[in-house]
């Protein structure tokens, strides 16, 4: 290869050479270029499309936990209130329930002191107090079956119940064909309304059939049907004594 100088055409071609490759070089760099800043705006754009993704995901999560402990609060003050309204109508019933029964108690009372005032007025009326006398002397002897007793009355029922336990004794003896002997204490006392007490001659038989104790006996054995006549039927009572 001769090492002559260049004419100035053949220096013209090899620039336009160098220009050319120059411009290919650089327009294979705006290229390159241009396709770094593409992918690297794909890949912005991937990044904050996946952001916003976790971000929409993560805060609907925060929201729905929120939402839960907010429901759950609601729920347990809601149980709660439910929990206090019911304990406040349970009380109010019991209260209005043990109000009623006190009154109904109260009724009772009452009745049972009017019945007990009519009792005593029994002991008043020596005519009616008699017969009384002599139906619970006679039904003592029949069940001692003794042949001797002892009558407790109230001291100032002696006399009377002398003479209604004479009157007993010729009874007793007509039903049983027994005889009966028989002595009056007057040791009952005068608080009692009346009514008598017989013992047996061997003491192992006391029956009480004074005014007071029947009307005890009355009281309980008549409660249920004076509470059902008085108050109706209680639908919680499942059995009656």
């Amino acid at each position: 290869m001769s090492n002559r100088a260049l004419n100035d055409e053949e220096v013209l071609q090899q620039m336009n050479k160098m220009v050319r490759s120059f411009e290919r070089y650089v327009i294979l760099t705006l290229i390159i270029v241009t396709f770094i800043k593409q992918e690297a705006f794909e890949k912005a754009r991937e990044i904050t499309v996946k952001a916003d993704e976790e971000f929409a995901i993560e805060k609907a999560k925060l929201v729905k936990q929120e939402q839960q402990a907010i429901d759950a609060q609601y729920e347990k003050k809601r149980k709660g209130a439910e929990v206090s309204q019911r304990i406040a109508q349970s009380t109010l019933t019991n209260k209005s329930r043990l109000k009623l029964l006190h009154r109904r108690e109260e009724h009772l009372q009452d009745l049972f002191s009017t019945s007990r005032a009519a009792v005593v007025q029994l002991a008043k009326d020596e005519g009616r107090y008699v017969q009384f006398l002599e139906g619970v002397i006679i039904q003592g002897f029949l069940q001692i079956l003794e042949p001797t007793a002892t009558v407790y009355a109230r001291p100032q029922d002696v006399e009377i119940v002398k003479q209604a336990a004479a009157n007993a004794q010729k009874s007793y003896t007509e039903i049983s064909g027994r005889k009966v002997e028989c002595e009056v204490e007057g040791v009952l006392s005068d608080d009692a309304a009346g009514g008598v007490k017989l013992v047996s001659g061997s003491r192992r038989i006391t029956l009480d059939n004074t005014l007071d104790e029947r009307l005890r006996l009355l009281e309980d054995r008549m409660l249920p049907e004076i509470r059902k006549d008085l108050f109706g039927v209680n639908e919680n009572r499942k059995f009656y004594t």
